[in-house]
């Protein structure tokens, strides 16, 4: 990154000095994407932290039980535009966009879900994630029996304010980082 946009507000570590399990993990996926995600970097100015948000994401990001990678991603996609994280909303468009195999949607996610091309159920599901991630307050029994009427196991459910909630956090660390998404984010999938 330029000096005009650096990673973050905050050290980023050199690679090397990292311990060993955040090292082989950051070398790992660089192997296999090509380039090092911004948000790894810019955590690894906290090892513990980075080490909590990845068991966090991992759990919640890369299970196959329930919820599908894509409905996953979308929920990530529509509150980060909700909370105009750029970071989170470019990145996880480029998932969304590969584990759809739907180079649209995540433009038409991040720009407005409402008209996005998806499911009954997971208008519902997104219009939940987006009440929880934007007036918390509002949120009661009413909106989860919503979500058992569409057709969400409790475990989906648990999982849909878990995913709004770690990427809450998400989102408004990378705004206090000022972090900036990897160019190579940008054309993924399309």
């Amino acid at each position: 990154m330029s000096d005009r946009h650096p990673i973050s507000r905050f050290p980023i570590p050199d690679i090397a000095t990292l311990p060993d399990d955040l090292r082989t993990r950051i070398e790992t996926l660089q192997e296999k994407l090509g380039f090092v995600p911004n948000v790894l970097l810019g955590h690894a100015h906290r090892p513990n932290q980075l080490r909590a948000f990845l068991a966090m994401h991992d759990d919640l990001m890369e299970s196959d039980e329930g919820l599908s990678r894509t409905e996953r991603e979308m929920i990530v996609v529509a509150t980060s535009s909700a909370n105009q994280c750029l970071y989170c909303m470019v990145s996880h468009g480029a998932f969304l966009r590969i584990f759809s195999k739907q180079p649209w949607l995540s433009d038409q996610v991040g720009a407005n879900y409402r008209d996005a091309e998806t499911s009954a159920r997971q208008r519902v599901m997104l219009d939940y994630a987006i009440k929880l991630a934007q007036t918390p307050w509002l949120v009661g029994d009413d909106d989860i029996r919503t979500l058992e009427q569409a057709g969400f196991s409790q475990d989906e459910i648990w999982d849909i304010g878990a995913i709004t909630g770690l990427f809450a956090m998400s989102n408004r660390l990378a705004t206090h980082t000022a972090m900036r998404p990897n160019a190579e984010f940008y054309g993924m999938a399309r």
